[in-house]
């Protein structure tokens, strides 16, 4: 057995935060959680780690993000959604057919992933197959676990970034076949969006999903302009959702990002079929799509996540998408006269840690029964407070100001990667 010992603080549920001074955390030797602990016992028949006087909470899970892009963090900012694609995104992934670039960029984003407390992922590679498996490689290598998926897109790109449809199910396919390798990151199927698939090639993955019993990605309702061009391809679907519907792509465990203008009959269409928001607040900001309506989503009972959506987010560090999610959602509760209640610290925090982990079967924050995902974070480097803080105002505190330094130490699917 192992037992770790520090300051337990965890999310089990929306708006509830469970701090345990001086408690620990008790492992079996293939990293399970068997129990909490609200005090360390002195003499445990366990391997001992002492953590000290750190904080040891849940990890991060990344819920939506665009690997190819972290070259391009903080770029075009200024810019609306599709000119920022046809400007920027596009003609950075291109460069991804370069296996070696691929390789010296997704080594370091791995590291910069694990380093920030980031241990799960729901991710986007390019179109290109070799790249996306480096992409897998890297990030099992780096400790982070989930799932990424190659890009399908036929249409509506630039040149250097296209594929043709046959193309687009031949290499699919080839990339499905070599995920066998990896034991911790694993293929989730990735339509773009509905505006770079032809109908052919989204019946060809809904049918696909089904056939495999794959999990979906994509986008949703993040910008008035791109909801108007996909109204203009598919003229017979009244909303967004159902041109992925239509093609047996809305269904359980399917991430729809963003989901910005998502009104209450594509929020209920979300809730019946177990469609998952990750919701994106740097990135609809910065490219001024929006703000969700997360306190509505909530009530309803949908599943939301959080995403940094790089490079139209321009914060990888989850803590940081955290806080921001925060003050978005103050935005909208000012701007809506406090009909939409902002988030909290700890109801943004779940949202980012243990709303992801439940996506991943993996509920209640410290989750018994599943490998530890853990971060440990030394706040002992943070200006020294006035007074001595309660451990759920060091916990605020840490969201709010906590960086690499201070992380100390990463648990990833029950092993110690840092």
């Amino acid at each position: 057995m192992k037992l770790l010992k520090g300051n337990i603080v965890y999310s089990p549920k929306l708006g509830e935060l469970v701090t345990l001074p001086h408690g620990a955390l008790l492992l079996d030797d293939d990293g399970v959680l068997c129990d909490i602990l609200p005090a360390a016992p002195e003499h445990a028949d366990a391997v001992v780690t002492d953590y000290g006087d750190a904080l040891v909470m849940p990890s991060f899970v990344d819920m939506h993000l665009h690997a190819p892009q972290y070259p391009m963090l903080g770029m075009g900012m200024d810019l609306p959604l599709m000119e920022w694609l046809n400007t920027y995104t596009f003609k950075t992934e291109a460069r991804f057919a370069d296996t070696d670039f691929a390789r010296r960029t997704y080594r370091r984003l791995a590291r910069d992933l694990i380093t920030g407390g980031t241990t799960r992922v729901c991710m986007f590679s390019s179109l290109h197959t070799d790249a996306t498996l480096i992409l897998m490689e890297e990030l099992e290598k780096a400790g982070v676990t989930g799932y990424v998926g190659k890009v399908n897109m036929d249409r509506n790109s630039v040149p250097e970034l296209e594929e043709s449809t046959e193309q687009s199910k031949r290499e699919t396919l080839r990339w499905l076949d070599a995920c066998g390798q990896f034991r911790y990151i694993r293929p989730i199927l990735t339509p773009r969006f509905t505006p770079s698939c032809t109908d052919e090639l989204m019946a060809w993955l809904g049918k696909l999903a089904e056939e495999r019993g794959l999990y979906v990605q994509s986008h949703l309702s993040e910008n008035d302009g791109e909801i108007a061009f996909v109204r203009e391809l598919h003229p017979d679907c009244p909303q967004y959702w159902e041109t992925y519907h239509k093609y047996g792509l809305w269904k359980d465990h399917t991430v729809m990002a963003h989901c910005v203008w998502s009104d209450e009959r594509e929020r209920a269409a979300m809730l019946e079929h177990g469609v998952t928001v990750a919701h994106c607040a740097d990135s609809n900001i910065n490219i001024c799509s929006g703000v969700a309506p997360v306190r509505t989503m909530l009530n309803e009972g949908l599943s939301v996540t959080l995403g940094s959506d790089i490079a139209g987010g321009a914060m990888l560090a989850m803590s940081r998408v955290v806080t921001t999610t925060i003050r978005v959602s103050k935005l909208r509760h000012m701007k809506t006269d406090g009909k939409d209640g902002f988030l909290t610290v700890d109801e943004a925090y779940y949202l980012g840690s243990t709303a992801g982990h439940r996506w991943f079967g993996a509920d209640g924050g410290f989750a018994k029964g599943h490998p530890l995902h853990a971060m440990v974070v030394d706040d002992a480097g943070f200006a020294e407070p006035v007074r001595e803080l309660t451990l759920r105002e060091r916990f605020e505190r840490a969201v709010y100001l906590m960086d690499k330094n201070a992380v100390k130490a990463v648990w990833s699917e029950g092993r110690n990667v840092i």
